[in-house]
């Protein structure tokens, strides 16, 4: 399995709106259960289920159908498990000295392609650019509702 975790500053100098904690959370909400405005590639996002603080959708990202379960841990983290055992996606908001961070975590297996073997690490890092601007696409989205007024 190929994992990967960065981080990125949500407030980074000369940005604007600069966000709140509660605002990169409902964000975090908002993307749980319609993935699509927030994740470039998924074409459907159906929540199937809800129960408490977990849900279960189903999401086509580039092509590729996964059911996933969800599970909010309000304010901090959303964890993102693929029922099928392909993959899990944590987004994890925290406090640092550079103030607040945006934590995109996964392991992820990619299809064809044998587990623990320089052929997955390679296929990873070639893709790694995609998978860190997902944190980035989703603190540009929550930015924009924000300014939209829709947060």
């Amino acid at each position: 399995m190929y994992s990967l975790s960065h981080a990125i500053p949500v407030n980074p100098a000369g940005v604007e709106p600069q966000l709140t904690r509660e605002q990169v959370w409902r964000g975090l909400e908002l993307k749980a259960e319609n993935a699509i405005p927030f994740v470039n590639g998924m074409s459907q996002c159906d929540v199937l289920e809800r129960d408490g603080n977990t849900l279960t959708r189903e999401v086509t990202f580039k092509g590729s159908q996964h059911k996933e379960l969800i599970t909010l841990f309000e304010p901090i983290q959303v964890n993102f498990d693929r029922l099928d055992g392909t993959g899990w996606i944590t987004n994890t908001i925290s406090d640092s000295e550079a103030g607040l961070l945006l934590t995109f975590t996964f392991g992820i297996t990619f299809p064809g392609i044998e587990e623990g073997t320089p052929a997955e690490q390679e296929h990873g890092d070639n893709m790694r650019g995609a998978y860190t601007g997902a944190v980035a696409a989703t603190l540009d989205r929550v930015r924009q509702m924000v300014r939209d007024g829709e947060l």
